[in-house]
Protein backbone atom coordinates (compact mmCIF):
# COMPACT_ATOMS: atom_id res chain seq x y z
CA UNK A 1 0.00 0.00 0.00
CA UNK A 2 2.70 2.44 1.00
CA UNK A 3 4.84 1.82 -2.14
CA UNK A 4 1.40 2.33 -4.50
CA UNK A 5 1.16 5.82 -2.13
CA UNK A 6 5.06 6.38 -3.56
CA UNK A 7 4.74 5.21 -6.59
CA UNK A 8 1.79 7.73 -7.34
CA UNK A 9 3.29 10.43 -6.09
CA UNK A 10 6.65 9.98 -8.29
CA UNK A 11 4.15 9.20 -11.35
CA UNK A 12 3.04 12.59 -10.49
CA UNK A 13 6.20 14.61 -10.03
CA UNK A 14 7.38 12.78 -13.39
CA UNK A 15 4.27 13.41 -15.40
CA UNK A 16 4.80 17.26 -14.51
CA UNK A 17 8.50 17.91 -15.13
CA UNK A 18 9.70 20.95 -17.08
CA UNK A 19 10.51 18.96 -20.17
CA UNK A 20 14.33 21.02 -21.16
CA UNK A 21 15.44 21.26 -17.86
CA UNK A 22 18.48 18.91 -16.70
CA UNK A 23 19.14 20.30 -12.96
CA UNK A 24 16.16 21.53 -10.95
CA UNK A 25 17.04 24.94 -9.29
CA UNK A 26 15.37 25.39 -5.72
CA UNK A 27 12.72 27.81 -7.95
CA UNK A 28 11.76 24.95 -10.10
CA UNK A 29 11.37 22.67 -7.23
CA UNK A 30 9.33 25.32 -4.72
CA UNK A 31 7.03 25.99 -7.66
CA UNK A 32 6.65 21.97 -8.73
CA UNK A 33 6.03 20.76 -5.17
CA UNK A 34 2.96 24.30 -4.54
CA UNK A 35 2.04 22.83 -8.07
CA UNK A 36 2.16 19.41 -6.43
CA UNK A 37 -0.04 20.54 -3.39
CA UNK A 38 -2.83 22.30 -5.69
CA UNK A 39 -3.22 19.05 -7.47
CA UNK A 40 -6.61 18.28 -5.98
CA UNK A 41 -7.97 22.09 -6.34
CA UNK A 42 -10.08 21.51 -9.75
CA UNK A 43 -12.04 18.22 -7.87
CA UNK A 44 -12.58 20.25 -4.27
CA UNK A 45 -14.10 23.18 -6.64
CA UNK A 46 -16.23 20.37 -8.34
CA UNK A 47 -17.26 18.99 -5.54
CA UNK A 48 -18.38 22.26 -3.97
CA UNK A 49 -20.15 23.17 -7.03
CA UNK A 50 -22.13 19.98 -6.99
CA UNK A 51 -22.95 21.04 -3.53
CA UNK A 52 -24.20 24.73 -4.18
CA UNK A 53 -26.63 23.62 -6.67
CA UNK A 54 -27.87 20.53 -5.36
CA UNK A 55 -29.38 22.39 -1.95
CA UNK A 56 -29.46 19.04 0.05
CA UNK A 57 -28.98 18.66 3.83
CA UNK A 58 -26.48 16.29 2.77
CA UNK A 59 -23.17 16.31 1.32
CA UNK A 60 -22.67 14.21 -1.49
CA UNK A 61 -19.41 12.82 -1.93
CA UNK A 62 -18.31 13.33 1.70
CA UNK A 63 -16.09 10.93 1.64
CA UNK A 64 -14.74 11.86 -0.75
CA UNK A 65 -13.90 15.46 -0.21
CA UNK A 66 -12.54 14.65 3.28
CA UNK A 67 -10.13 12.13 2.06
CA UNK A 68 -8.57 15.00 -0.50
CA UNK A 69 -8.47 17.59 2.37
CA UNK A 70 -6.79 15.37 5.35
CA UNK A 71 -4.30 14.22 2.21
CA UNK A 72 -3.61 17.59 1.33
CA UNK A 73 -3.47 19.19 5.24
CA UNK A 74 -0.87 16.04 6.00
CA UNK A 75 1.28 16.96 2.72
CA UNK A 76 1.30 20.91 3.72
CA UNK A 77 2.11 19.57 7.03
CA UNK A 78 4.93 17.60 6.17
CA UNK A 79 6.18 20.50 3.61
CA UNK A 80 5.96 22.95 5.95
CA UNK A 81 7.64 21.22 8.88
CA UNK A 82 9.94 18.34 8.22
CA UNK A 83 10.10 18.70 4.23
CA UNK A 84 8.27 16.70 1.41
CA UNK A 85 10.05 13.75 0.28
CA UNK A 86 10.27 13.67 -3.61
CA UNK A 87 13.34 12.01 -5.66
CA UNK A 88 16.22 14.21 -5.42
CA UNK A 89 16.12 15.90 -9.13
CA UNK A 90 18.81 18.18 -7.99
CA UNK A 91 21.05 15.89 -9.19
CA UNK A 92 21.13 15.45 -13.31
CA UNK A 93 21.08 11.74 -12.99
CA UNK A 94 18.18 11.25 -10.83
CA UNK A 95 16.16 13.64 -12.97
CA UNK A 96 16.81 11.58 -16.43
CA UNK A 97 15.83 8.21 -14.30
CA UNK A 98 12.61 9.84 -12.85
CA UNK A 99 11.99 10.86 -16.53
CA UNK A 100 12.81 7.71 -17.97
CA UNK A 101 10.76 5.74 -14.99
CA UNK A 102 7.60 3.55 -16.74
CA UNK A 103 6.22 3.20 -13.47
CA UNK A 104 7.03 0.12 -12.23
CA UNK A 105 6.82 0.19 -8.32
CA UNK A 106 10.10 -2.71 -8.49
CA UNK A 107 12.62 0.23 -9.55
CA UNK A 108 11.68 2.71 -6.50
CA UNK A 109 14.04 1.55 -4.25
CA UNK A 110 16.72 3.23 -6.94
CA UNK A 111 15.67 6.44 -6.78
CA UNK A 112 17.76 8.86 -3.95
CA UNK A 113 15.03 10.56 -2.00
CA UNK A 114 15.39 13.91 -0.67
CA UNK A 115 13.02 16.42 1.80
CA UNK A 116 12.15 19.58 0.95
CA UNK A 117 11.20 21.93 2.81
CA UNK A 118 9.86 25.13 2.13
CA UNK A 119 11.75 26.96 5.12
CA UNK A 120 15.12 25.61 3.43
CA UNK A 121 14.04 26.27 0.07
CA UNK A 122 13.07 30.00 0.28
CA UNK A 123 16.48 29.96 2.41
CA UNK A 124 18.20 28.71 -0.34
CA UNK A 125 16.43 31.17 -3.17
CA UNK A 126 16.90 34.32 -0.70
CA UNK A 127 20.97 33.34 -0.56
CA UNK A 128 21.18 32.47 -4.11
CA UNK A 129 19.97 36.05 -5.18
CA UNK A 130 22.21 37.92 -2.66
CA UNK A 131 25.07 35.90 -3.99
CA UNK A 132 24.12 36.88 -7.63
CA UNK A 133 23.73 40.83 -6.62
CA UNK A 134 27.21 40.20 -5.11
CA UNK A 135 28.69 38.88 -7.61
CA UNK A 136 26.55 41.82 -9.86
CA UNK A 137 28.51 44.29 -7.47
CA UNK A 138 31.96 42.55 -7.20
CA UNK A 139 31.79 42.23 -11.32
CA UNK A 140 30.81 46.23 -11.02
CA UNK A 141 33.92 46.89 -9.13
CA UNK A 142 36.33 45.06 -11.13
CA UNK A 143 34.72 46.39 -14.28
CA UNK A 144 35.12 50.59 -12.61
CA UNK A 145 39.20 49.66 -11.96
CA UNK A 146 40.01 47.86 -15.21
CA UNK A 147 38.52 50.23 -16.91
CA UNK A 148 41.15 53.49 -16.06
CA UNK A 149 43.53 50.70 -16.85
CA UNK A 150 42.55 50.58 -20.28
CA UNK A 151 42.11 54.53 -20.77
CA UNK A 152 45.87 54.75 -19.66
CA UNK A 153 46.87 52.31 -22.12
CA UNK A 154 45.11 54.03 -24.83
CA UNK A 155 46.31 57.31 -23.55
CA UNK A 156 50.05 56.50 -22.32
CA UNK A 157 52.64 58.39 -24.62
CA UNK A 158 55.33 55.85 -23.65
CA UNK A 159 53.16 52.26 -24.90
CA UNK A 160 52.60 52.65 -28.09
CA UNK A 161 52.78 49.80 -31.15
CA UNK A 162 56.94 49.28 -30.96
CA UNK A 163 56.42 48.51 -27.16
CA UNK A 164 57.90 45.37 -25.63
CA UNK A 165 55.33 43.24 -23.82
CA UNK A 166 56.97 43.44 -20.80
CA UNK A 167 57.32 47.36 -20.82
CA UNK A 168 53.82 47.18 -20.83
CA UNK A 169 53.37 44.70 -18.34
CA UNK A 170 55.63 46.70 -15.75
CA UNK A 171 53.78 49.63 -16.85
CA UNK A 172 50.60 48.65 -16.39
CA UNK A 173 51.38 47.04 -12.58
CA UNK A 174 52.43 50.31 -11.29
CA UNK A 175 49.42 51.93 -12.95
CA UNK A 176 47.66 48.90 -11.56
CA UNK A 177 49.02 49.92 -7.62
CA UNK A 178 48.74 53.59 -8.44
CA UNK A 179 44.78 52.86 -9.00
CA UNK A 180 44.49 50.29 -5.71
CA UNK A 181 46.24 52.69 -3.89
CA UNK A 182 43.97 55.62 -4.61
CA UNK A 183 40.89 53.13 -4.30
CA UNK A 184 42.41 52.77 -0.32
CA UNK A 185 42.81 56.28 0.30
CA UNK A 186 39.16 56.57 -0.90
CA UNK A 187 37.99 53.66 1.54
CA UNK A 188 39.72 55.12 4.45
Amino acid sequence: MKQNLIGEKFLWFRDHLVPDVTEYTPELILSIIELYLGRFKEELEQISLKHAVGNRKNRQHANREDIIRLTLLRDEEEFNTCGLEIPDITIPKQLAMLRNWNGELRFLQNFKLKRFSRKNLQHQITCSKNNQEELVADGDIALSMKAPAVQIIESDPQIDGTSDVNEIAVCLESRDQEIMDDSMDVLN
